[in-house]
């Protein structure tokens, strides 16, 4: 029968002492089995995972130090507790050394077995949370994550993997609501300062003179309002990872001051003259052409040189097109759980309706319009109907009148369909198998398509 406190075996040549500890230890709600000698414990040991096993160290066959080894190797979260009626301190350093949970000395207190044992068990518990909650992170943070099988999204991911074990400095390129942050934050998690700090900080939410403060502190008195001492952002970071986004917005200034902490890895709080070290790996992020603010004298150059060592571009939504179902399909799930809702999915009308749209907020506005679809929605699906008025009158409107251009209506008509072939071509890097394969076709018809409509790799990137 299972019970709640936990399941032990206790391993003792010595008849009499093993069952005395069997029944104290049963009568307490342990679920308590025995083993007398060395060879017997392993076999139990390979029948049933026990989450603490109290063993003499002298016993018949082999001694207790042979069964502590064996479970370091082979069931190493199961919390090993030593007995010995001959204690010493070498003999102690040296069974915790080897993974042992606790070395008592016998005779044993009835009372300090039990709270041994409590301790053992209270640690496995600790132990296997921190196992869950590393599996929520990485199901979180790692790159499974981040939804994309298109190309550019596979050679984004291959590059995140290539730089996260390394400290160098990434600059993250792309619109607003790409996704930027995740992929920081992936970045970090999958790098080994993984269990250190990972520090955000959003330049452009604040003002040039506190963002200073909040990158590097400041001393008491250094301006109005400084009642006291105040650690930065940078500090806070010291181990782990620093993610500066809207980088672009940072003052001349302010330029300088990162400059010396990307190259020396110091400075100063604000009004203050300690010179801090830290050791944080810098993941920068921007929507700006830095390059462009370069050569307009609006970022210093050394400083671009600096931060662009390697940098990623989180590609736009409507140049990924074959990625827009995984990424509704993946929100819809994820909405359906947090409102409590029971739907079947969405309809191939409203996926095709969201692939022609050209998604100006990208990933963050179809995050958006998605909840937005699940908490309406009367259906037991999603339908065109269900999207908002935004995406319909740009299709409608915007794209109907720019398609058109002053053609007849035969040409107009065929616009829109070369467009999507040409944006789904781009989205699985022309492989037209992938290609037929997203638009529900075969490859003979896709031929013909690209035939007719003119369609070559050459011909559009050119």
């Amino acid at each position: 029968m299972k019970n709640s406190l936990g399941s032990l075996l206790i391993v003792d040549d010595d008849r009499h002492i093993l069952e005395a500890m069997a029944d104290y230890l049963r009568r307490l709600g342990y679920r308590t089995e025995t083993a007398g000698n060395c060879h017997s414990a392993i076999e139990r040991m390979q029948e049933y995972p026990f989450e603490c096993v109290v063993c003499d160290v002298n016993l018949p066959d082999q001694d207790g130090f042979h069964l502590l080894e064996w479970a370091s190797k082979n069931q190493p979260e199961t919390a090993i507790i030593m007995l010995t009626g001959y204690g010493t301190i070498e003999s102690a350093v040296e069974a915790i050394r080897i993974g042992a949970f606790d070395y008592l000395t016998k005779p044993v207190i009835d009372d300090e077995l039990n709270l041994s044992i409590q301790r053992a068990l209270g640690q496995r518990k600790i132990v296997e949370e921190n196992k869950q909650l590393k599996a929520q992170l990485d199901q979180k943070y790692g790159l499974g994550n981040i939804i994309g099988r298109d190309y550019k999204m596979s050679k984004m991911f291959d590059l995140i993997e290539s730089v996260a074990e390394t400290r160098t400095t990434v600059l993250i390129l792309g619109e607003n609501g790409t996704g930027k942050t995740m992929t920081a934050r992936s970045i970090h998690h999958l790098s080994d300062r993984r269990d250190k700090p990972f520090v955000e900080v959003a330049c452009g939410a604040l003002p040039d003179s506190l963002l200073e403060s909040e990158l590097f502190g400041h001393v008491q008195g250094a301006f109005t309002g400084a009642s006291h001492d105040k650690m930065g952002k940078f500090l806070q970071a010291d181990g782990g990872t620093i993610f500066l986004d809207e980088i672009a917005t940072a003052s001349q200034q302010l330029q300088v001051k990162l400059l010396r902490v990307l190259q020396d890895r110091e400075f100063e709080p604000v009004g203050g003259t300690k010179t801090h070290k830290v050791d944080c790996r810098l993941v920068l992020a921007t929507n700006e052409n830095l390059e462009q603010m370069v050569a307009e004298g609006k970022f210093r150059q050394d400083l671009y040189y600096r931060i662009n060592v390697i940098s990623l571009t989180q590609p736009p939504l409507r140049e990924r097109v074959g990625d827009i179902p995984l990424l509704a399909e993946h929100y819809l799930q994820h909405f359906i759980e947090q409102v409590g809702k029971q739907m079947e999915g969405i309809d191939d009308e409203a996926i095709q309706l969201m692939q022609r749209y050209s998604w100006p907020g990208n990933v963050r506005e179809l995050v958006n319009v998605i909840e937005r679809a699940v908490v309406l929605s009367n259906s037991k699906r999603i339908t065109v109907n269900d999207l908002p008025d935004s995406i319909h009158k740009q299709i409608d409107a915007g794209n109907v009148a720019a398609h058109f251009a002053g053609n007849n209506l035969k040409s107009a008509l065929a616009n829109p369909e070369r467009q999507i072939l040409i944006e789904a071509l781009e989205a699985h890097g022309w492989n037209r198998q992938q290609t037929a394969k997203m638009l529900g076709v075969n490859r003979t018809t896709l031929y013909k398509k690209m035939k007719k409509f003119e369609i070559t790799f050459e011909k559009c990137n050119s």
